[in-house]
């Protein structure tokens, strides 16, 4: 069921951040397994994206992992609060990563409203990046984790939308992108009340 490896081989980020919508992003933390559908997702166009951390080559402790071959994950801290969990895609250096955004909660869900403080009923559990990390139990020690492991996962469950069901839109948070801010990279289930709504991170 767990996405092979050479899944995340490939090198049209644009493909999989699409791809990607309807899987299913899982996490076992001492044995609490939660899991969430994944209804929103952004993609990071490495060395060319104005919008990656990778661009323009750019190499540091934090962004040495981008650079590993795809499936491996990929999380930072944001505004020294959110956690944000990343798909690492393509191959060795070539830095290319699918930012999960928002997941519709499946399994687990009285560990997410533990995690949360709040209804797995309520969207705002888990929409968001920042909120979906929190609602799976994403932190830092979840960097560079192997995405076909026992720690951090993804599945396919025969979730598939249609092209008119995915809406495709900017990025969120990335005016410092320039005109890459304007890039209609990020993608989301129509309709689905987890997809974050623009004000959030």
């Amino acid at each position: 069921m767990k996405l092979p490896h050479s899944y995340y081989s490939n090198q049209d980020v644009l493909f999989l951040a699409q791809d990607l919508l309807g899987k299913v992003l899982f996490t076992d933390i001492d044995g609490a397994i939660t899991a969430g559908i994944i209804v929103e997702t952004e993609a990071y166009f490495g060395v060319k994206d104005k919008a990656s951390h990778a661009y323009g080559g750019r190499r540091t402790h934090r962004t040495e992992t981008l650079y590993n071959h795809g499936g491996v994950s990929y999380v930072y801290l944001c505004y020294g609060i959110h956690h944000l969990f990343n798909v690492v895609t393509s191959v060795e250096d070539d830095p290319h990563a699918v930012l999960v955004r928002a997941v519709e909660p499946l399994i687990g869900k009285e560990i997410m409203e533990l995690r949360r403080n709040m209804p797995a009923s309520r969207a705002a559990i888990s929409s968001g990046p920042g909120s979906a990390a929190k609602a799976l139990g994403i932190d830092r020690s979840f960097n560079k984790k192997d995405l076909n492991g026992n720690e951090i996962w993804i599945e396919d469950h025969g979730i598939r939308y249609a092209s008119d069901e995915i809406v495709t839109a900017p990025r969120i948070g990335v005016a410092y992108a320039e005109e890459d801010a304007l890039l209609p990279w990020r993608f989301f289930v129509k309709g689905n009340p987890y997809v974050s709504k623009p004000s959030k991170i």
